[in-house]
């Protein structure tokens, strides 16, 4: 029993030892699947530790500056600010996808080593991107004269109704430019170097508090303000391009006569499924507050949204885990080594079972002391809420792990068909059980739409595809 349990242990474990192992700055010789599964695994790590640094870096600068600026602008002026950052973050999806399916396809080039083909893609990705740019800042320029901005964001200072259309138009201008200079960190992504990704992430976030600094010393307006807290990412990613495609990969670097209408018709279909996938996500999983707020009432959706914000913590580690594993897969399966990406999403999900489960776990039973400690007795959440939420963090985790291998594997028409699936069940599911239980209904709800319509197809697909890929392999020995 104890022997069975420590080889439990063992394989739960060896994704995170093998990182260890080969954490280090220099690469692994290649040239064998040995030595690139090595690499792989080296720069997984190394992207997760930068990713971890990035996240460390944003929260303390977002510590130093929502005070400041809050002193600075005042109540109403810092509210029409954080409006307009909620408008940008809805349109974020602007890019239909495009951004994902450049990392597919790139990360596919690479696995093939077809640099002529990654060329292209880059450039038709780029060209793609800018003229979507291009098109935003035209419309929102005929738009602009005819919105009412003040009326808009609702703001009664005269201060502020003056400085919000300008405002806006300083956001959409940062927004647009961010479009074609993004293609850098994709380019980073699939050639598996999130790391220097991240560290530039990082960069940016300095560069707009300190721009954010600077304002205030000068005393200059709101736009100034977001100028420098915006631009400071823009000019971090403009860096970036200029080091990536000058001195890096300066056979990546954008060119026109590159582009290509294939290249362009292949990266816009990937692109147009990721944001098929990323609405039905974000309308399954953004449900859940206004169900509460129409079955229940506003003041429960606090009871409900603060505890969901203490589990989503423990989703900060899944990222870390999963987000570098997607251009891995995607190389390796270009080089036709399925063997290592099954392997690997194998001893993933044992992983998540313990970086995400046991925080989960600990979390309810030490959520409610945990919660007065942070916002004092306002909330007080059931343990029938608190366990939905510790079993919808796991799950969630492993059916993420799933998503992401498709994902690298170009699989979306059954991805879309059960996200679909998942959508509808979950939303009937939610208001049945909400009227029924009240808040813990609503997150019970997702757990079982999610697992009869998410995770036990997707478990069973895979299943599928790797005795496929077994059988296949046996026929190619016979």
């Amino acid at each position: 029993m104890i022997s069975r349990l420590l080889n439990r242990i063992n394989t739960l474990t060896l994704v995170p030892r093998q990182c260890v192992a080969v954490l280090r700055l220099k690469t692994f010789d290649t040239s064998t699947p040995e030595g690139r599964s090595k690499e792989r695994y080296r720069r997984a790590a190394l992207t997760a530790l930068a990713q971890a640094f990035a996240k460390g870096v944003g929260i303390l600068t977002m510590l130093i500056s929502v005070p400041l600026t809050l002193h600075y602008l005042g109540a109403e002026r810092y509210g029409m600010w954080m409006t307009i950052s909620s408008v940008i973050l809805m349109i974020g999806f602007a890019d239909l996808g495009m951004g994902l399916g450049l990392l597919n396809v790139v990360s596919e080039a690479h696995g093939r080593e077809d640099r002529q083909a990654a060329a292209g893609y880059v450039s038709s990705g780029f060209f793609m991107l800018s003229g979507m740019a291009a098109l935003i800042l035209i419309f929102f320029a005929l738009a602009y004269p005819l919105v009412p901005w003040p009326r808009l964001f609702n703001v009664k200072n005269i201060l502020a109704s003056q400085e919000a259309g300008p405002v806006m138009a300083a956001f959409m201008v940062c927004f647009a430019l961010n479009l074609p200079l993004g293609v850098v960190q994709r380019v980073q992504l699939a050639y598996q170097e999130g790391f220097l990704n991240s560290l530039w992430e990082s960069a940016g976030k300095v560069l707009g508090l300190l721009g954010l600094f600077l304002v205030i010393y000068l005393k200059a307006g709101l736009v100034w303000l977001v100028l420098a807290v915006a631009g400071g990412p823009v000019l971090a990613w403009l860096l970036n391009s200029l080091v990536v495609f000058n001195y890096q990969l300066p056979r990546l670097r954008p060119r026109l006569k590159s582009c290509n209408i294939a290249f362009a018709r292949k990266i816009f279909k990937i692109g147009l499924s990721f944001f098929v996938l990323n609405m039905l996500v974000k309308l399954t999983y953004s449900s859940d507050n206004l169900i509460i707020a129409q079955l229940l009432g506003a003041e429960a959706v606090s009871q409900y949204a603060v505890p969901a914000q203490m589990f989503g913590a423990c989703l900060i580690t899944m990222n870390m885990v999963l987000a570098p594993l997607w251009p891995a897969y995607g190389e390796a399966m270009a080089r036709g080594e399925m063997a290592w990406a099954e392997k690997t999403l194998k001893r993933t999900l044992g992983l998540l079972l313990v970086v995400v489960g046991i925080p989960s776990g600990l979390l309810v039973i030490l959520g409610p002391w945990l919660l007065k400690l942070w916002v004092g007795g306002r909330i007080t959440p059931s343990l029938p809420l608190l366990l939905g939420f510790g079993i919808w963090t796991l799950i969630l985790s492993i059916g993420s792990s799933m998503s992401i291998f498709l994902n690298a594997a170009n699989i979306f028409q059954f991805q879309i068909i059960c996200n679909v699936l998942t959508f509808v069940t979950s939303l009937l599911a939610k208001v049945l059980l909400a009227r029924s239980f009240g808040l813990p209904g609503v997150v019970w709800g997702t757990i079982i739409a999610f697992f009869f319509c998410f995770l036990l197809p997707y478990s069973i697909y895979l299943a599928r595809l790797f005795a496929n890929r077994a059988a296949e392999s046996s026929k190619k020995i016979a």
